[in-house]
């Protein structure tokens, strides 16, 4: 997929890389972008030779959040038409939450607003020492509803409750202390630290690195009720069973790399 504002590529590793190429807006997205990124997500998903996904920005930011020009015309739109906008970014943050392989965010300059959800749909999120956030909606009279659930799960309730409100700007050390950011360095060497997780990434199995995002999900906020311990165990059960189990122990006890690690 290439065209003016997305393009994806893949290379041999099957490493996958969507860049928003709008950096005369700062990459602000509007509805024509969110379906383009809900439909470049549904073909990384359905190809069985992507392993990892970054997500990433040209230019000086991130992503700015909301166009301004489309939040003009949402102004004028009906109640029915208003929900199923919301529905759409929903979707979009939804997809990217749950995609069925590792995803990371090249976070430069700023993640505003929707650009903050971005950052918390993503596994792993690196950060430049320039990068910049905020959750400006309540200075708009709104509010980061349809990102929410995934901004406070990254943030936890106690730093949302207060960038939520304030909707002040932070740093990349302060996204780093709650917990936003998994690790923040000098912008030039954010592709050589993205790359260096890759490859531990692609260590893992196809299959494997599926079911353990699962698992978290499975497992989050949960108590651990008989019924938690019996799913976990059911899983693990699976996972032995199965061809890249059997091929990652074989590997293991043969002190050789499993067939899935290109060398």
């Amino acid at each position: 997929m290439s065209d003016s504002s997305l393009t994806l590529n893949k290379d041999p590793r099957g490493v996958v890389t969507l860049s928003i190429n709008r950096p005369e807006i700062h990459n602000a997205f509007d509805d024509v972008l969110i379906a383009e990124l809900i439909e470049a997500l549904d073909s990384v998903e359905n190809d069985s030779e992507a392993r990892v996904l970054i997500l990433r920005s040209e230019g000086k930011s991130f992503s700015a959040g909301a166009d301004l020009r489309w939040m003009r015309r949402m102004a004028d739109y009906t109640a029915e038409e208003n929900k199923a906008d919301a529905m759409e970014l929903a979707a979009l943050m939804k997809k990217l939450n749950t995609l069925n392989i590792p995803t990371i965010a090249r976070v430069q300059g700023a993640a505003f607003g929707g650009g903050v959800g971005l950052v918390a749909c993503c596994d792993i999120a690196i950060g430049s020492t320039k990068a910049l956030f905020c959750l400006s909606e309540v200075r708009l009279g709104l509010m980061p509803a349809v990102i929410s659930p995934y901004v406070v799960t990254a943030m936890g309730e106690r730093a949302s409750r207060r960038y939520f409100l304030t909707a002040e700007r932070f740093n990349a050390e302060e996204a780093l202390r709650v917990n936003l950011l998994h690790e923040m360095v000098e912008e030039d060497d954010l592709d050589s630290t993205i790359e260096d997780i890759t490859k531990n990434l692609l260590k893992g199995g196809g299959c494997s690195l599926t079911a353990a995002k699962d698992l978290i999900f499975a497992v989050s906020s949960r108590p651990t009720t008989d019924e938690l311990i019996e799913d976990t165990a059911e899983r693990i059960t699976k996972a032995r069973a199965s061809d890249e189990g059997k091929e990652g122990l074989n590997a293991f006890l043969e002190k050789r790399s499993p067939n899935w690690v290109k060398n």
